[in-house]
């Protein structure tokens, strides 16, 4: 199945905590970063989703919010620092890639504003950070 979804990163997962109707399911990266997603209970079930199963953590470009340090005091589970490899801007909106520190690329969309404002460009370093609830699981 091909996708729209730019950030399809393989990994392990290495836990699964079940609730009545959602799931959190730690998956730890093909590149050794650690990420959490937050699924239904039946997606659990119904991929066959455990421990030690192969997975791919998708991420919507637009669902990935960047910072310039890692960020205490906040309930997003996911922050993943790396180095920006690429930027391009546009009128409203940029694109941002960063290469991940274990070597993973990730791209962001964040607004031209924000961009200005945290000043990033090529060769700096960023921290993406993503909520649990926007990294949806694939087992194909």
């Amino acid at each position: 199945m091909s996708l729209s979804i730019r950030n399809q990163l393989p990994g392990t997962v290495i836990a699964v905590t079940g609730g009545p109707a959602m799931a959190t399911v730690r998956i730890r990266l093909d590149s050794g970063e650690e990420v959490t997603s937050a699924v239904t209970a039946d997606a659990v079930s119904e991929l066959g989703i455990f421990p030690g199963g192969a997975v791919s953590a998708l991420m919507k470009a637009s669902e990935v919010a960047l910072a310039t340090a890692r960020v205490e005091g906040l309930s997003i589970r996911n922050q993943l620092p790396g180095t920006v490899t690429s930027v391009t801007p546009g009128a409203a909106m940029a694109t941002v890639r960063l290469r991940l520190d274990g070597g993973q690329d990730l791209t962001a969309v964040i607004t031209k504003d924000a961009l200005d404002e945290l000043g990033l460009s090529a060769g700096g370093t960023a921290v993406a950070l993503v909520k649990a609830t926007e990294i949806s699981l694939s087992t194909a």
